[in-house]
């Protein structure tokens, strides 16, 4: 492949990257929407429902494969933290500013880092300590402890960010063995089950305004899901790793235009200071001297 070949491929990788999370974040817009009509299960079947179509479609011709793991157990376990981390993300943008939710949620990097030194007993130096210790202060300032804005609700994206990286701590644990549309797979299926055996005692007849959202959410939730799958197999996952962060950028737009949530200077600075450390910390694992 000539350089001018390999830079176009890259930033295609790049571009595919930032519509992926352009429809993450579209489909956080559609739960946060929706959830005041029917409440948040009914949104959460309908994204875990939605990627299990497209796997489905996408697998087909080797699905027997596909399915076969050396992982059972692990492979539920890290599906049941991802579909907590959903479920506690999704509640929590329908209480709080889907700014302040996203900016949270962004530490999840730094959670995976600490986690990685905890139960996969990777170093942590100094530098990378300071790193985890500046996004959980940058979180502190978004949800503000003790001031007047603090609210319970605003834990529930921590909660989100300690549950997804327990997922991806899993799945670094099982990746080398398994192929990665396995592990999409069971990640799907089993959040397509569970919610699919609750969600019928909290179901509510959605209205048309409704019924559209939660199309969007499965559409957004997919076309999402496909842009990263074409993301991640075009470019390298350390080089398209600080895209992730535009989220925070996309959800403040949403949440400005569609429910007048105007972020306020602490929220931006909490934001800023994850948003560094996160960079930092993707640095020290991507180029470790």
């Amino acid at each position: 492949m000539s350089a001018v070949e390999a830079l176009a491929q890259r930033n295609r990788a790049i571009v595919m990257m930032i519509l992926a999370i352009l429809c993450f974040s579209l489909m956080d817009a559609s739960v946060k929407a929706l959830a005041p009509r029917v409440g948040v299960l009914p949104a959460l079947w309908a994204r875990y429902a939605g990627q299990m179509v497209l796997v489905l479609i996408l697998v087909a011709p080797r699905l027997r494969s596909v399915a076969r793991t050396h992982y059972p157990v692990q492979q539920f376990l890290r599906s049941v933290l991802l579909m907590c981390a959903t479920a506690f993300f999704f509640t929590g943008i329908s209480l709080i500013p889907l700014s302040s939710a996203a900016a949270l949620m962004s530490v999840n990097p730094v959670l995976i880092t600490l986690g990685a030194a905890l139960f996969l007993h990777e170093a942590l130096g100094p530098r990378r300590i300071a790193g985890i210790a500046a996004a959980m202060c940058g979180a502190m300032i978004v949800i503000r402890p003790g001031s007047d804005v603090f609210s319970p609700a605003a834990l529930l994206p921590l909660a989100a960010a300690a549950c997804y990286s327990g997922y991806a701590l899993l799945t670094r644990r099982v990746g080398p063995d398994e192929d990665p549309w396995t592990s999409l797979f069971y990640t799907g299926l089993v959040g397509t089950i569970l919610l699919s055996l609750v969600v019928p005692f909290r179901w509510q007849t959605p209205d048309a305004v409704a019924l559209l959202l939660i199309l969007g959410i499965a559409g957004f939730g997919t076309i999402g899901q496909m842009f990263l799958i074409r993301a991640f197999s075009s470019g390298e996952a350390a080089m398209l790793a600080p895209f992730a962060y535009s989220g925070m950028i996309f959800s403040a737009i949403w949440g400005m235009s569609f429910f007048g949530e105007m972020p306020d200077i602490w929220t931006i600075c909490g934001a800023l200071v994850i948003l560094l450390a996160g960079l930092y910390v993707w640095h020290r694992e991507t180029f470790r001297n």
